[in-house]
């Protein structure tokens, strides 16, 4: 079992303050550079789409929050070395500069760099902590609730004989819609960030 696996175990066996333990070990992981799909994937099974879906989003708002004031305040240095060489990184950088939140919400909904290590570049930027958390929170929604729906659906597997197929049905019907969203969505998302990059150059 991994130690992902045994806190999302721990989350589970731990009733009412499950939820306040998910959101401190998401972003306990999103601070430490860890992809928080499988909590999301977690967050599904344990908890459902809707409150899994809330949970996931407060929680990875949080974790992008505290890395990218770690970014800015405090690891300036170390954020500035991994990104070094990193052509997508300067374009996203000047682009932040004339556009700000807009720059940072189409970077979460088709990301130019990893999730985990965006969280710390965005420090580097001359975005506002503000600007830069509603437009991570709204940037992050589909995909969270991508997420949280494969966990929801991965638990309703399970409980199959519970369900009749008019439900199995709507599950199937739903998790096409959603990634169909999120398809759509970083498809309009990456042809914004190529026809910026195209203005700059």
């Amino acid at each position: 079992m991994t130690l992902l696996e045994q806190a999302l175990a721990w989350v589970e066996t731990s009733g009412p303050w499950g939820q306040v333990l998910f959101v401190i070990v998401y972003i306990v992981a999103t601070v430490l550079l860890v992809p928080g799909s499988a909590l999301g994937l977690g967050a599904g099974a344990l908890f459902g789409v809707v409150r899994g879906s809330l949970l996931v989003s407060l929680a990875a708002t949080l974790g992008a929050t505290c890395a990218f004031l770690l970014g800015r305040y405090l690891a300036r240095d170390w954020v500035a070395k991994k990104l070094e060489g990193r052509g997508a990184f300067t374009a996203m950088d000047e682009a932040v500069a004339q556009e700000g939140w807009r720059i940072v919400l189409l970077a979460r909904l088709s990301p130019v760099l990893p999730f985990t290590l965006l969280n710390y570049a965005f420090g580097l930027t001359r975005v506002s902590l503000r600007e830069y958390v509603f437009a991570s929170w709204i940037g992050m929604m589909p995909g969270t609730v991508m997420y949280v729906y494969l966990g929801s659906l991965a638990r309703a597997g399970l409980e199959r004989a519970e369900r009749t197929p008019a439900q199995w049905f709507l599950y199937g019907a739903g998790l096409i819609a959603t990634v169909a969203m999120v398809v759509v969505i970083t498809r309009l998302a990456r042809r914004a960030l190529g026809k910026r990059r195209l203005a700059d150059s």
